[in-house]
């Protein structure tokens, strides 16, 4: 008669494998729902607005040293520069009430994109449509300028991409994205939609050197979209078509690379158009349009995407800790962040082009595991 059960060998082995196999399903299924959900709430109305001013397309924000909020606003429309010009940038007390407007009427202003502050509270806003940055001081008058807008007497029009890309010419702009400073002051823009490069001024606005170029290899660009340093003086490139942050020393020299790879949520859905495929949802989730890094001795790492609208907290080494928020129109969702600020780890301002709002986020600290979902 010959026995239906395994010899005591082929049981062994078996009993290995089944155990191999159940060991790598927990470990994916642990690394799929190992990053937790961070609970927080938003602050409602915390913005509080004469009653003739109005939010356009809110595509920045910064915090100075005081508390005060800036907002770089496509709104108070006027033109043609090539189009509407709609840049406006406004200042807010600690406690929302509106204080000014900085550079009313400024030449350079034509379509906003990000604004920042610097160290000293001197702020810097970053214009797309004229290719210009303009640094003002903490009263709000203009102390440099960066870059040249086209003339009007030339018929002027917005630059275009073109195959092969026009080379880039040192110390001009093709619509650049953001603004950031090393430790030693000096100056780094990214530059942009166009010549995808970081440009490297000194702290007196000397031109120093320029790295990178239009590609998805290693110190190369495609649309470098946001830029932020460290306490170390290390530059973070939000390499939002290649979907990764590239990270450099002051000197451009690579140091990292960062790609944010997060579950997309079951009911994950766009803020408008079509719900994407599978291999277009995954090319968008992660990409970052804005990151921050917070002050203190130990600094965290913020990036947005735009699909499935989360914001994502990380170590300056990569590691995500932690996801929050969706794509929506209600508080505590997102349309499109272009930039945030975030003063400290549990406080963040929200810039959202599509839902034409800047949003106060108070992060708690304890933070909920998606475990539990």
């Amino acid at each position: 008669m010959v026995s239906a059960e395994p010899t005591t060998k082929e049981a062994i082995v078996k009993r290995f494998f089944v155990a191999i196999l159940l060991l790598v399903s927990t470990s994916m299924l642990g690394f799929a729902q190992q990053v937790p959900e961070i609970p927080f709430d938003s602050a409602p109305n915390f913005f509080k607005f004469p009653a003739d001013l109005h939010l356009g397309e809110p595509s920045g924000v910064a915090v100075n040293s005081k508390g005060h909020i800036f907002i770089f606003n496509r709104g108070n429309t006027t033109g043609p520069a090539y189009g509407a010009t709609a840049s406006q940038l406004l200042e807010f007390m600690p406690d929302g009430k509106f204080l000014r407007e900085i550079g009313h009427n400024l030449y350079a202003w034509s379509y906003a994109h990000t604004v920042r502050v610097d160290r000293d509270d001197n702020i810097w806003a970053v214009d797309k449509g004229s290719d210009m940055i303009v640094k003002f001081n903490p009263e709000g008058r203009v102390q440099m300028v960066f870059g040249r807008k086209k003339e009007a007497s030339d018929e002027a029009g917005p630059w275009t991409r073109v195959t092969p890309p026009r080379p880039a010419v040192d110390g001009q702009f093709r619509q650049p994205t953001d603004v950031t400073w090393d430790t030693q002051g000096n100056i780094f823009i990214s530059d942009g939609y166009i010549n995808s490069r970081v440009a490297k001024f000194d702290k007196n606005g000397d031109w120093v050197k320029s790295w990178g170029e239009p590609g998805r290899g290693q110190s190369q660009f495609n649309t470098p979209h946001s830029i932020a340093a460290d306490a170390k003086g290390n530059i973070y490139v939000a390499d939002r078509g290649n979907r990764r942050i590239q990270v450099f020393d002051p000197n451009g020299g690579f140091l990292n690379e960062i790609k944010i790879d997060v579950p997309i949520p079951p009911d994950a859905h766009p803020w408008m158009g079509n719900q994407p495929t599978a291999e277009a949802a995954a090319a968008q989730s992660g990409a970052p349009w804005s990151i921050c890094i917070t002050p203190g001795p130990t600094q965290y790492l913020y990036s947005s995407d735009a699909f499935p609208g989360r914001i994502y907290k990380l170590t300056l080494d990569g590691k995500v800790l932690g996801v929050l928020g969706k794509t929506g129109r209600q508080p505590r969702q997102f349309g499109w962040i272009h930039e945030m600020a975030c003063p400290s780890e549990n406080e963040l301002y929200v810039a959202e082009i599509l839902n034409w709002r800047v949003q106060k986020l108070i992060l708690k600290p304890a933070a909920k595991s998606s475990n539990n979902e």
